[in-house]
């Protein structure tokens, strides 16, 4: 993790869960991490309680549904810190929302978020490394089980597709990298069920005493690991893909 500190890392979704947990853990390998979130609240708080790390964390308001947020975002990096040097796509959404009664608002939330706003993101940190020259940089993408799996709930089948659109777009742009001669890595964390907020939301986990709460989950800080033992492999060695369950996991 050396050639990283004092470096540039955006990091989406930085306010809760994975996010979070992924800025606690750069910021204390001497990271300048930049966090993305339409809120910032417990981004300030990290900032506070980590003020003697050895990173420095800037957080920043933003909609990663939001092309124009996204931009805005990006310019205040390029202005302020020069450039992104890593990129962690942790930003996701989750919905009740079936194929054959789902509203249409719901699919859109999910796949501008999932898909839209991590292809934005991974574009512009890309043309921003090339840019720049640098050719050491990295890209991750918190993909999920669901990407692996066919959806056992019809309920959640636009999340399922929206993580098996991650993971098809992690090759392209593995493929897009190589093709231009660029020693950039890119790879994904494809993790089975972390406790974050994002369960809150999701009746089948929401309800108070709900069985599935008690299946065995994983932390973020589990997450936020696999992340750094990613980015601390030697420049030949691209991890690609990280799968992660629960022992004990029954998740189908």
């Amino acid at each position: 993790m050396e050639r990283y500190a004092g470096r540039v890392a955006l990091v989406t979704g930085a306010n809760s869960g994975i996010g979070a947990a992924t800025a606690r853990a750069l910021l204390e390998k001497g990271l300048k991490v930049v966090g993305l979130d339409k809120r910032i609240d417990m981004m300030k708080d990290i900032a506070r309680e980590l003020k003697d790390a050895p990173g420095a964390l800037y957080p920043l308001q933003c909609d990663v549904s939001s092309e124009e947020s996204i931009l805005c975002a990006l310019k205040w990096i390029k202005e302020n810190l020069g450039g992104i040097d890593v990129l962690i796509n942790s930003a996701g959404l989750c919905g009740d929302s079936s194929l054959t009664a789902g509203q249409t608002a719901e699919w859109k939330r999910i796949l501008d978020v999932n898909v839209l706003g991590l292809s934005i993101c991974t574009r512009e940190a890309v043309q921003s490394m090339l840019d720049r020259g640098i050719d050491d940089g990295f890209i991750i993408h918190i993909c999920s089980i669901s990407g692996h799996i066919i959806p056992s709930d019809p309920n959640y089948s636009m999340y399922h597709a929206s993580k098996h659109a991650v993971k098809t777009l992690l090759e392209g742009l593995r493929k897009d990298l190589v093709a231009r001669n660029s020693k950039i890595r890119c790879g994904e964390i494809s993790p089975g069920l972390v406790k974050t907020p994002l369960f809150n939301t999701l009746k089948k986990y929401s309800a108070e005493g709900s069985e599935n709460m008690r299946m065995p989950m994983m932390e973020p800080e589990d997450i936020a690991n696999a992340i750094i033992y990613m980015l601390s492999q030697p420049p030949h060695v691209q991890v690609y893909d990280i799968i992660l369950r629960p022992t004990g996991d029954l998740f189908r």
